[in-house]
């Protein structure tokens, strides 16, 4: 069975095809089957955004479709950047220009507790419809460390590690993220089918 990841984030795809890989004979990004689409991100959830775009994605293609919406959750920011993760600072994608934003807005807070979380979705053609959600627990440093990961991950650090997300490498960051815990999530639902 063919799955499409409906996203061309190479980061993204590399940790799902990791985990998903045995489940189904192909996985490719919308780039690799040759779909051009953007699905507009207006859901109040970060599940409504990854059922949204999963959705969009099985009906263009034909093929089960999966999706995820990510982000950070900050305690001291009633639970922000959240579903504006990616442009928290006004500019999609910017994760420098975030991460500025997110130290100026933590300056002097003493609480910077925080989580990832990840909603995962996966749509079979016929409308059947598979969830989980992971999470990522940890906290807020005072400046950047470490130089592997993305987005938030040189601030995000890991106080049983005593380390960022950003000084882990790929294979370690992959065995403990929000994203891998939904992908598990999910293979375990597969696994039950």
């Amino acid at each position: 069975m063919k799955l499409i990841i409906a996203s061309n984030n190479t980061h993204k795809l590399i940790e799902i095809k990791a985990i998903l890989g045995s489940h189904f004979g192909e996985i490719l990004s919308m780039r690799e089957a040759g779909i051009e689409h953007e699905t507009v991100e207006d859901g109040s959830t970060f599940m409504e955004n990854a059922l949204k775009k999963a959705r969009e994605i099985a009906g263009i293609s034909g093929c089960c479709a999966l999706a995820d919406d990510s982000g950070l959750c900050v305690d001291a920011l009633n639970g922000g950047p959240g579903i504006f993760s990616a442009r928290f600072s006004g500019v999609h994608g910017d994760d420098e220009a975030n991460n500025d934003l997110l130290l100026e807005k933590l300056s002097g807070v003493e609480d910077r507790g925080a989580h990832y979380t990840c909603a995962m979705a996966l749509v079979y053609p016929d409308g059947e419809e598979l969830t989980a959600e992971g999470y990522l627990y940890g906290e807020i440093g005072t400046e950047r460390r470490g130089s592997n990961g993305f987005g938030y991950d040189p601030l995000f650090v890991l106080p049983e590690r005593g380390c960022t997300t950003a000084e882990l490498s790929p294979e370690e960051k992959n065995a403990v993220s929000h994203r891998a815990n939904a992908l598990h999530a999910l293979v375990k639902q597969l696994e039950e089918k």
